[in-house]
């Protein structure tokens, strides 16, 4: 899958590739320091902020916690078209 800015697929695909490789060959191993993948996750995520200003969308929606909330539960609003 293809990040949300084309400058940064491949930053995400070397982020992504580290991340499986320390996931299979140490986590699942019992290692569970994921320093290693680190750098790579720190310049794919300010690629993709970048490319979220570009285009305008809002870090505040990106950074709400849904999770474990009541927001989790409920359905999406409909579309009053439909």
């Amino acid at each position: 899958m293809n990040s949300i800015g084309e400058e940064c697929t491949e930053l995400k695909k070397q982020y992504d590739d580290c991340f499986n490789n320390w996931f299979t060959e140490k986590f699942l191993k019992g290692n569970h320091d994921d320093s290693v993948c680190a750098e790579k996750f720190k310049v794919y995520q300010e690629c993709v902020k970048r490319a979220m200003r570009q285009q305008n969308i809002d870090f505040k929606e990106v950074d709400k916690d849904v999770l474990g909330t009541e927001k989790e539960m409920k359905a999406p609003p409909q579309d009053a078209s439909s």
